[in-house]
């Protein structure tokens, strides 16, 4: 994987992270980029000998359904909180990514936030 792939990568999960009320992107100890809300971590990055890898907050019932799909796992060492990675995630898995990250956002988020978000996605 060439560099620049990761980087347009850590860009569109930087911009849909971003894009939510009051998230921040910090690097961790590891030299993860994470972004949280309310100082709790949402989603985190990483590059390894693979390439791109994305983890994401999730519930162990979506989890579930998500480890049944070819590119999804486990992330270790918190996969028993719910956790998910993909590795290299291709053009064509962003828009669920982008679905997926909003509900690990909702998931850490404060309920004065998840309130506000519901008042603005009303249907």
């Amino acid at each position: 994987m060439k560099a620049e792939d990761s980087a347009d990568m850590l860009q569109h999960v930087r911009d849909i992270c971003l894009a939510l009320p009051e998230a921040v992107e910090i690097i961790d100890g590891f030299g993860h980029k994470t972004f949280k809300i309310n100082g709790k971590s949402f989603v985190i990055t990483g590059e390894n000998e693979s390439g791109f890898n994305l983890s994401f907050k999730s519930d162990r019932e979506t989890q579930e359904i998500l480890l049944q799909k070819e590119h999804f796992s486990k992330t270790p060492y918190i996969g028993q909180h719910g956790w998910v990675s993909m590795q290299n995630p291709a053009e064509k898995d962003w828009d669920e990514l982008a679905d997926l990250i909003q509900e690990a956002y909702l998931r850490a988020a404060p309920k004065r936030m998840i309130k506000v978000w519901n008042e603005l996605h009303k249907k």
